[in-house]
C-alpha cells in the first residue's frame, strides 16, 4: 500500500483527472437520481405514502386506474370482510378562490379510513403548495361541476398526485362533481391479504404503474441514470488502463524484485478505492446542498438510501473496471516489461 499511495503521492495530475472524472459522473447520476426521485413523489406521493398492501381495480378497466369502476356491493362486502380495507377516488379537476383565480388540484375521497384525510360534506383540506399560493385556512373554494362551496379546513404536506397538490373532500361532493356512484380503488394494507376473484389485485409498486404517465417518465430517468453508471464504468476500465500501460515498466521491476502479481492488484484496488472515495464524498456532500440551492418549486429528493446504493454500485463498478485494466499485469515478463518502459 506504501508504494500504492507514494505513486499517487507522485502522480498527482493523472489521478486528480482521473478522480475529477468520477466525481462529475457521480455528481451528474446523483442529481439526476435526485429530479427522479422528486419527480415520483411529485407524481404519486398520495400513493407512495400509503403503507404496503394490496391494490384492487375493476376487470374491466384492464388495469388501468381511471376507467376503474368498482361496483357497489362488491365493495360493501370487502369493506365488511376486511374492516382495515377502504375504498377511494383519485381524479383530476381544479377549485377556485375568493378572486376567482383557478387552482389545479386531485380531487381525493375515500370511504373513512385514516389513511386518508376526514373531511365533512362542503369541507376541504389541501396540500401545502396551495397555502404557497396564497389560500388560507378558512377561505372559501368553488368548482363550476359543485352547486356548493369548499371550505378549507387545513393543510397537509406531500400529499400530490399527478403533479398536482392532493384535495380531499367528502365522497358526496365527489359523485356530484364527477357524476359518478362508484369508487376506482379498494386498498388493504398489510401483507397477509385476500385474492379475490371479481377484481384484479396489485401490489403497490405495481399499481404506481398503472396511474397514466408515472412508468413513462419513471422508466427514462432511470434508463439515463443506468446509462451514466455503465458510462462510469467503462471510464473507469479505461482510465485504469492507460494507467496500467504506462506503468508496464514498473510493474517489469516490481516482478523482477519478487513483488507477486496479488500484491500488484491489490495496489490497483488500492488507488481505485481512494480515488472512488474520495470523489463520491465530495459528490454526496454538494448533491446535498443542491438541495437548498435549486430553485423553488423543482422537484428534487436524493434520499440516503438512493444515495448509499449508488455509492455501492460505483464502488463495485469501479473494483470491476479496475480488476479487467490489471489483467494485462499477469502477462507482464520481467524482463520485457523493463525494456518496454525504457522504450
Amino acid at each position: 500500500m506504501k508504494i500504492a499511495w507514494k505513486e499517487m503521492k507522485k502522480s498527482k495530475a493523472k489521478f486528480l483527472i482521473l478522480g475529477s472524472i468520477i466525481f462529475l459522473v457521480s455528481f451528474l447520476t446523483f442529481i439526476i437520481s435526485g429530479l427522479a426521485n422528486g419527480l415520483s413523489q411529485d407524481n404519486a406521493a398520495l400513493i407512495k405514502n400509503l403503507p404496503q398492501g394490496q391494490f384492487y381495480l375493476d376487470k374491466e378497466a384492464n388495469q388501468t386506474y381511471n376507467l376503474s369502476k368498482i361496483d357497489g356491493d362488491i365493495q360493501k362486502q370487502i369493506l365488511i370482510d376486511n374492516p382495515q380495507a377502504t375504498a377511494f377516488s383519485v381524479q383530476m379537476g381544479f377549485v377556485n378562490d375568493a378572486e376567482d383565480k383557478q387552482h389545479s388540484v386531485a380531487f381525493v375521497a375515500s370511504a373513512g379510513s385514516k389513511l386518508f384525510e376526514e373531511v365533512t360534506p362542503g369541507e376541504i383540506i389541501l396540500d401545502s403548495t396551495l397555502q404557497d399560493e396564497g389560500i388560507k385556512v378558512g377561505d372559501v373554494l368553488t368548482n363550476n361541476q359543485f352547486s356548493g362551496e369548499f371550505i378549507v379546513k387545513g393543510f397537509v404536506d406531500q400529499q400530490k398526485y399527478s403533479h398536482a397538490p392532493a384535495a380531499f373532500i367528502h365522497k358526496t361532493n365527489y359523485q356530484e362533481i364527477y357524476r359518478v356512484m362508484e369508487i376506482q380503488t379498494i386498498f388493504i394494507p398489510g401483507t397477509d391479504t385476500p385474492v379475490l376473484s371479481a377484481l384484479d389485485s396489485f401490489s403497490n409498486k405495481e399499481f404506481l404503474n398503472a396511474i397514466p404517465s408515472y412508468s413513462a417518465e419513471q422508466m427514462s430517468l432511470n434508463m439515463i441514470i443506468w446509462f451514466l453508471v455503465i458510462i462510469s464504468g467503462m471510464l473507469f476500465a479505461i482510465f485504469f488502463y492507460m494507467m496500467n500501460v504506462q506503468k508496464i515498466g514498473l510493474y517489469g521491476i516490481l516482478k523482477a524484485i519478487g513483488m507477486k502479481t496479488t500484491s500488484l492488484f491489490k495496489m490497483i484496488w488500492y488507488q481505485m478505492l481512494v480515488i472512488t472515495a474520495i470523489s463520491l464524498a465530495l459528490s454526496i456532500v454538494i448533491s446535498q446542498g443542491f438541495n437548498f440551492i435549486a430553485p423553488e418549486g423543482m422537484p428534487f429528493h436524493l434520499t440516503m438510501d438512493t444515495i448509499w446504493m449508488l455509492s455501492a454500485v460505483f464502488i463495485v463498478v469501479g473494483f470491476i473496471g479496475a480488476t479487467i485494466s490489471g489483467f494485462q499485469i499477469k502477462k507482464i515478463e520481467p524482463l520485457q516489461a523493463i525494456q518496454q518502459g525504457e522504450m
